[in-house]
């Protein structure tokens, strides 16, 4: 008889070991699949010249192929996270891989501009599937509050180190195959990532009860939609242009207009609660704004990499490595050991002022200055704050969400990150270029030296923004976010 229970004890345990393992196996894959859709935002800006001299598109078309992807991901990303809830989060996951795999095919046989850009598009309608269905099913696989804040960590790396591979995979891809690999990459992602989701992935329970809201998914995509393009253009034909006011104007009608819809809804795309928890509404307000800085920060280092430094799109991406690096180690420290025992605020604000001081370093480079004595201090000092950030945010922008909400709160960090994304770029270009047109230089130059003080002239501009920007938001986070021991735990929140 004791035999039995012992080896009936054992059957258990070893069951519930196979079930650990398994969630990490499951992390590994989610954490692949959000590191394909994270690096394809930025894969492809490498590859635009290659991709532009072969397809013979003007520079006026190029950005297209850019946004493109950024108003279908960021516009549907809400409705994703709603279609998560309701018809599976497994199966929407894999039909989001497949469709992305295909769509990245498509783009990378591209023949002409217009079967790119449509590709591209439908890279973004399928991330926008993909992304909220892969972070609903890390929030309701991972309980344990030690395990949660180490997965958490883990993908808050790979969400804040993604942009950084991408440009480093983008630069090689292109320098040593061709432009069309970067968009072909994805098939490979995408085959590892969908034998994993079937192997080690379990379904969640679905919401079908429930109806999908029409007035107020018309009314988000739109909006978003709206925004997004409305950043887009101002990068492009200034803040001032018709186009551009028109659409910022549109979007924040038809946002508002989405609010006042939701709060009548019986059954809201986006259920208020789950934004207005102050350590959620602040995780993700952290994402935007760190998404503002870090995309403009690319942008504008990649120029000053290649402009000044003369570097090549493989050293580029090489170039980031430490900033990788540094986002990866500062994350699962924070994740693991500090945000269970100091809560999110601490890490979140105190993670905005050193990617600050990482900032106001990078703020001092010149026509002279080298990557070892300038650039890489800084990005060993800004990734370390992201890292921080990232690790925090992601893990307490979920938490807390009923297993009804898990979907729609997952695509939030999502659609803040493409925001601030799409915003950061366009305000800052527009503060750089008018920067650079307003230098006068203080000694004789030649016209080819002036030329070049005055880009990096915008540059250091850009990144003085950047770091004002970092300063307000760690003191905006701290007052936002709930201080105490945090307790990640199914359900309500516990800070105590």
């Amino acid at each position: 008889m004791s035999t039995t229970v012992n080896d009936a004890v054992l059957v258990g345990e070893d069951h519930e070991t196979k079930k650990r393992d398994h969630r990490w196996w499951a992390l590994a894959v989610l954490g692949l699949a959000q590191l394909m859709v994270v690096l394809d935002a930025t894969i492809v800006n490498i590859a635009l010249p290659s991709a532009q001299a072969s397809l013979g598109f003007s520079n006026a078309d190029r950005q297209w192929v850019v946004t493109a992807y950024a108003l279908s991901f960021g516009g549907l990303l809400l409705l994703g996270g709603k279609l998560a809830d309701l018809v599976g989060r497994r199966r929407t996951f894999v039909i989001g891989l497949i469709g992305f795999a295909l769509s990245s095919a498509v783009g990378g046989a591209s023949t002409s501009f217009a079967m790119l850009v449509s590709a591209r598009a439908a890279q973004g309608a399928f991330g926008a599937l993909l992304a909220p269905a892969a972070l609903s099913l890390l929030t309701t696989a991972f309980t344990d509050v030690s395990e949660r804040a180490k997965a958490f960590a883990i993908y808050g790396a790979i969400a804040g180190a993604g942009a950084a591979v991408g440009l480093l995979l983008g630069g090689a891809l292109t320098e040593y195959l061709s432009w069309r690999y970067t968009l072909y990459v994805n098939i490979v992602f995408a085959i590892v990532t969908t034998f994993g989701a079937f192997t080690f992935l379990r379904d969640q329970e679905r919401t079908p009860r429930h109806r999908l809201d029409l007035a107020g998914t018309a009314t988000a995509v739109g909006g978003l939609v709206a925004l997004v393009y409305g950043f887009s253009e101002a990068d492009t034909s200034g803040w001032t242009s018709p186009v551009t006011l028109g659409l910022l104007v549109g979007a924040v009608v038809l946002l508002g207009l989405f609010s006042f819809i939701e709060k009548r809804a019986a059954s809201p795309l986006l259920p208020l609660r789950v934004i207005l928890d102050r350590n959620r509404g602040g995780a993700n307000l952290a994402i935007l704004l760190v998404g503002v800085s870090m995309f403009g920060v690319f942008l504008f280092l990649t120029y000053y990499l290649q402009l000044t430094l003369g570097y090549s799109p493989i050293k580029t991406g090489l170039a980031f490595l430490p900033m990788v690096g540094a986002i990866m180690v500062s994350s699962t420290v924070g994740g693991t050991q500090l945000l269970p025992r100091f809560g999110p605020r601490p890490l979140v604000s105190g993670g905005m002022l050193v990617s600050a001081v990482g900032m106001v370093l990078m703020a001092q480079i010149s026509t002279t200055s080298g990557y070892v004595d300038h650039v890489l201090p800084s990005l060993i000092v800004t990734g370390l704050g992201m890292g921080l950030i990232f690790s925090a945010a992601m893990n307490v922008a979920t938490a807390g969400a009923s297993a009804a909400d898990a979907g729609v709160a997952s695509a939030l960090p999502n659609v803040a990150q493409q925001i601030g994304g799409a915003l950061g770029p366009a305000l800052l270009n527009t503060i750089a270029t008018n920067a650079a047109l307003g230098y006068r230089p203080t000694s004789p130059m030649s016209p080819a030296e002036i030329q070049q003080a005055a880009a990096v002239h915008g540059d250091v501009t850009a990144f003085t923004v950047v770091y004002i920007v970092l300063f307000a938001s760690a003191v905006v986070t701290a007052f936002v976010l709930r201080g105490g021991r945090y307790d990640a735990q199914p359900g309500p929140m516990h800070i105590g």
